[in-house]
């Protein structure tokens, strides 16, 4: 057999001149025998339909780059498919980067392996990196591994070409994925990504030298940027520290969980650098551990849970805050004990209320003057908490929305910085911050270290970050969320759903009411169409590769359904805003509650469609 498309019915059977290749019966085009292995033992044993998954499509750029698993076949992570990835990237970069071969290419890697596929993150950064010094192109290759925001902010401090990391950053740990920045700094999005993607397709015969791993240690345009990256790095958190001395005397004390990934030595040294002692690490989890083996899913967001570890371990060292980075450090979550000993998991938005604040508490002390307020700017994306929105509109800063996923803020912060404007904060409600701008993607290290500074703070004014919470609500208004999502291993089940909300009411009418509750409003990125527009139009971009429908409701919560770029979830999201000074908290609650019911179960049926709950 040879493997290439579908033809029908029939096995993947075709010539090895089809566009996608033929990986897998060539020793010349795969030599790693764990994935020939694997395809191999499914043609022996007939699996038609498994064989049709991994190799009549391709991986295609969701809201972090391509991930997927790692396992033999186009459509998942392996060596193959990384090579053909990277050729495909260095065919995009060599037309449009004249200077590619001064510029060069940055690549990290996470610490994720596994044993039945012999891909590690390691092993496919060294391939990315052969494949371009193959071509003559320098490659600024991490000797070890990093945390995924330094692969961005090795692109900008050394105006590379582009950056690529190997990170399927909290997804289980069969996934793997490769993420690829501009040299603007930001991650890829159209038209680069759809123009690789086509590269690939015209790329995929592995060159000779794709397979020379070898090159990474003997080639002299391999530089190693490890200790330079992360010096600079650290000394440019100052930027963000605020209160050094302050909190050299803090008597605070701080836990950390690295989650079995790369951000135990880089959050020791940010806090360090801050001023602190190095928080206290969770022994069991502080080392890499492809694994995962003491958590039931590798997500700090799942909350209490998965975090079990982190506050037993605080309980024991009277420490009141955890922060616990994700696996590939670039999202934080953190957690706070309350004086009847019980611990707050703060969400998100919750979290980014905070940091919201303290950013701009810290801007105006530095800039007393309120004209300079206006050329301050904060971010979120658009199924984010709305509090920041409150904040502008009261303090007269500008606040835009992105599109889910960090890549649509890294390039809009890139774009109003050449406009000589200051984006002070950013966030994505899937615990993901950036405090400042020294890179353009979210950075759970510098966050962590932000976070402990602002606990110090309040704690000298005898304040919690729960009660300072509380006290932004009440000045702000109350931003009442629930997030949560279902499990949906089956795409076109996942089509049938938004096509039933496209077309609830005959073609192309939504629906006007969910249980209850009367919708005003309807905003469709999908399709491009916005109710509350008068050409009904969308302001944002479209997202024709990604589900994503929001519903406004009379009683003026927002709701939006949409599907994860990384992972197979249809998540949902829900806001109460409230106007400042209402204070009927729980009534609030209690309408939130019922609209978010009532909206997975009409809209999504779970049992009708088979879809998994939320099982942490």
């Amino acid at each position: 057999f040879i493997f290439g498309r579908c033809d029908g019915e029939n096995m993947c059977v075709i010539n090895a001149s089809n566009h996608t290749g033929n990986p897998f019966n060539h020793s010349n085009q795969c030599t790693n025998p764990q994935t020939w292995k694997q395809m191999e033992s499914l043609v022996r044993e007939g699996h038609v339909v498994e064989l049709r998954r991994r190799l009549c499509s391709r991986m295609t750029f969701g809201t972090a780059g391509l991930r997927a698993e790692m396992s033999a076949g186009f459509a998942c992570i392996n060596d193959l498919t990384v090579i053909q990835s990277t050729q495909g990237m260095y065919k995009y970069l060599a037309k449009y980067v004249p200077d590619l071969k001064t510029r060069g290419l940055v690549v990290g890697f996470d610490t994720r392996a596994q044993t039945s596929s012999g891909c590690t993150s390691e092993r496919l950064a060294r391939l990315t990196a052969a494949v371009m010094l193959c071509k003559d192109v320098p490659v600024y290759l991490f000797s070890t591994y990093v945390p995924t925001p330094f692969v961005p902010y090795a692109v900008m401090k050394y105006g590379a070409a582009a950056g690529v990391m190997i990170t399927a950053s909290h997804n289980r740990k069969e996934d793997n994925g490769y993420k690829v920045y501009w040299h603007n700094g930001a991650q890829i999005s159209s038209p680069h990504d759809k123009e690789i993607l086509r590269c690939i397709e015209e790329s995929s015969e592995p060159w000779p030298g794709s397979w020379n791993e070898d090159l990474v240690e003997s080639s002299r345009l391999r530089r190693d940027p490890l200790e330079d990256v992360c010096r600079s790095y650290m000394e440019e958190l100052n930027t963000i520290c605020f209160h050094r001395e302050l909190n050299t005397m803090s008597p605070l004390k701080f836990v950390h969980s690295s989650f079995h990934g790369v951000g135990h030595n880089y959050v020791q040294r940010a806090f360090q650098q801050f001023g602190f002692p190095p928080p206290i690490p969770v022994p069991e989890q502080k080392d890499p551990d492809p694994d995962f083996s003491t958590v039931s899913c590798p997500n700090p967001e799942e909350g209490e849970s998965v975090l079990e570890l982190s506050l037993r371990l605080a309980e024991r060292e009277e420490a009141r805050i955890v922060v616990a980075t994700d696996p590939d450090a670039d999202r934080l979550a953190v957690a706070e004990q309350n004086d009847n000993c019980g611990w707050k998991v703060f969400t998100g938005n919750e979290l980014a209320a905070l940091l919201g604040w303290w950013m701009l508490f810290n801007w105006k002390e530095a800039h007393p003057d309120p004209a300079d307020t206006e050329r301050v700017y904060m971010l979120a994306t658009t199924v984010s908490s709305k509090i920041l929105k409150a904040f502008a509109r009261i303090e007269g800063f500008h606040f835009e929305e992105t599109l889910p996923g960090f890549k649509w803020i890294g390039n809009r912060i890139h774009e109003l910085t050449k406009t000589g404007k200051e984006v002070i904060f950013s966030f994505e409600e899937s615990i993901g911050f950036l405090c400042g701008n020294m890179v353009l993607d979210k950075d759970g290290v510098s966050t962590a270290a932000v976070v402990a500074e602002m606990a110090a703070y309040l704690h000298t004014k005898n304040l919690s970050m729960n009660q300072q919470l509380i006290n932004i609500y009440e000045i702000y208004g109350y931003h009442i969320s629930r997030t949560s999502y279902v499990i949906c291993n089956d795409p076109p089940t996942i089509h049938r759903i938004f096509s039933r909300l496209r077309n609830s009411g005959g073609s192309g009418v939504y629906p006007e009411s969910c249980g209850d509750y009367c919708i005003t409003h309807i905003r469709d990125v999908t399709t491009g169409y916005d109710s509350s527009q008068p050409d009904k139009k969308c302001v944002l971009p479209l997202s024709r590769n990604s589900q994503m429908v929001t519903f406004t409701f009379q009683n003026g919560i927002v709701a939006t359904l949409r599907t994860s770029g990384t992972e197979p979830k249809i998540k949902y999201y829900t806001e109460f805003c409230a106007a400042p000074g209402e204070r009927d908290i729980s009534s609030l609650e209690e309408e939130l509650r019922k609209v978010t019911a009532a909206l997975v179960e009409e809209f999504l049926e779970p049992e009708k469609n088979n879809l998994l709950h939320r099982s942490v």
